[in-house]
């Protein structure tokens, strides 16, 4: 008999893949296909949920083809998702009654300033982990119901559905048999208290959300029911969800308390596994569940950065300074350092810790001889300060140093910028033999729920690193550019 494999669906932001791996994490076979995002105003980021629901069937049945797969060898399916975005749809029909919202889109920043201004943030800190954002959920949530004619009055009639991408992706995968999502996913939406792994009835009152609209909320290895058979010829059971940074967290093999890992892709998220504490952070980084594992959770310490690999995308396509990204590393390998000029890429505010929406972006200590060299090693450079920053963040908040950094994503494939990293750091950095990280941990949590890994044990002693970037550069000149990098965060703030 063949062996069994296990299938990975990761829906992200501008793009969907569909991942078959074997059981020793191994890439079988993949396919991926982007889909369309729309900005109907400046702030505003919708897509088409109809459009992402298509996607997402036509990779998984090209990666079921192309790799000469039949449904009946999966073993199990996982989902990752991009977070935060927000589907709203009819009950009966399964017709979405807008597009979907982005997680990026700020259309509700104002509504947020005012629940600030009314005194309600420590309360939705205390249950959440969360900050008051237009970033998360419920707010969006709130705007659909107002803006949609009719919705309101629909969905306190238990008429409509509510959820974030996965919520949505296994409805149409179960034809409408299941509505769920898992608790990473639900923890990011401003209406779930991570003590009680419930949603709170008074964050629903507050945001004006009514409980019917929501689905039930189950553990990342959960069991999600089957894809319907008439999809891919064979049912197979989804048994993993899991939103896609704490997918990359499971990927990276994380489970240890302490354990670190930062994916760098057009933004940059550093999540620490905290185990089964849920650090309340003084230094506005987010508490967030890690992963619900047969009914225990265990949670994380996340810090964003807006602006990672986008800083490489605005020099190729703002500036003209490369023509694509992988330029930067044989221009940084050439160039004599950045040589006291510091790129603060704040295109849209600052993210963790500083939360400033208002700092903008900027190019400071530029002299006569400053040129292209100094100016892309800058930018890959502010991504490892910038990391730097939340890891000093996260020792404020009572975290250990970190022993090691496991990185994935777009950018952990520059060995310069890796190196960087590990040097502004002052710590070694891990890259993984298996990039594709977010893919990754959505499998093994399915392989989790179905029982072909036995413990999140046997998932992390599958992971292999496959290149280790040692410390290179001393402490008093890694403080030094520290120092620089601080000064020039401080002359862009709001």
């Amino acid at each position: 008999m063949p062996s069994p494999l296990l299938l990975s669906i990761d829906a992200g932001t501008t793009s969907i893949r569909a991942i078959v791996f074997d059981l020793a994490g191994r890439v079988v076979a993949g396919a991926q296909q982007e889909f369309g995002q729309h900005f109907p105003q400046a702030g505003w980021v919708e897509q088409d949920a109809e459009e992402i629901w298509a996607t997402a069937l036509a990779v998984v049945r090209r990666v079921l083809l192309e790799g000469g797969i039949s449904a009946d060898r999966i073993a199990a399916v996982g989902i990752a998702n991009q977070r935060e975005t927000t589907v709203l749809w009819e009950r009966a029909s399964g017709r979405p009654l807008h597009r979907a919202i982005v997680w990026q889109d700020r259309r509700t920043a104002d509504r947020c300033e005012q629940l600030r201004a009314a005194g309600h943030e420590p309360l939705v800190a205390e249950r959440t982990g969360l900050l008051l954002d237009p970033y998360f959920s419920a707010t969006k949530i709130a705007w659909l119901l107002d803006h949609v004619d009719g919705a309101r009055a629909a969905a306190a009639a238990g008429a409509l559905c509510c959820g974030t991408i996965d919520t949505w992706l296994l409805w149409k995968l179960t034809q409408g048999r299941t509505f769920a999502t898992d608790a990473t996913n639900a923890s990011r939406t401003l209406l779930f208290d991570l003590r009680t792994q419930q949603w709170d009835a008074e964050l629903l009152e507050l945001f004006r959300v009514p409980r019917a609209l929501l689905p039930e909320v189950r553990d990342s290895n959960g069991d999600y029911g089957s894809t319907d058979a008439a999809l891919f010829g064979t049912a197979m059971p989804i048994r993993g969800v899991l939103g896609d940074q704490q997918a990359a967290l499971v990927g990276q093999a994380c489970f240890a308390p302490g354990m670190i890992k930062a994916t760098y892709g057009t933004g940059a998220f550093v999540v620490m596994n905290t185990g089964a504490e849920i650090v309340r952070s003084r230094n506005r980084l987010l508490a967030t569940v890690a992963y619900r594992i047969d009914g225990v959770a265990s949670y994380a310490l996340e810090g964003s950065i807006f602006v990672a690999g986008a800083a490489l995308q605005w020099l190729r396509d703002g500036l003209k300074l490369i023509t694509n990204a992988a330029q930067s590393e044989a221009i940084a390998a050439q160039a004599r350092g950045s040589r006291g000029v510091y790129l603060v890429p704040a295109f849209t505010g600052l993210g963790a810790p500083h939360w400033d929406p208002h700092a903008r972006g900027a190019i400071l200590g530029l002299t006569r001889d400053s040129g292209i060299g100094e100016i892309v090693t800058a930018a890959l450079q502010s991504v490892c300060f910038q990391t730097r920053d939340l890891l000093a963040a996260m020792q404020r908040d009572g975290a250990s140093s970190a022993c090691t950094l496991r990185i994935d994503g777009g950018m952990a494939a520059n060995p310069w910028f890796a190196q960087a990293l590990a040097d502004l750091l002052g710590v070694p950095v891990d890259r993984p033999r298996v990039v594709e990280t977010t893919a990754l941990g959505a499998a093994c949590m399915a392989g989790l729920g179905v029982g072909v890994f036995s413990s999140p044990a046997q998932v992390a002693a599958q992971w292999a690193c496959e290149r280790r970037f040692e410390v290179q550069m001393d402490s008093g000149e890694r403080d030094a550019l520290y120092r620089g990098w601080e000064d020039a965060v401080r002359r862009v703030r709001g």
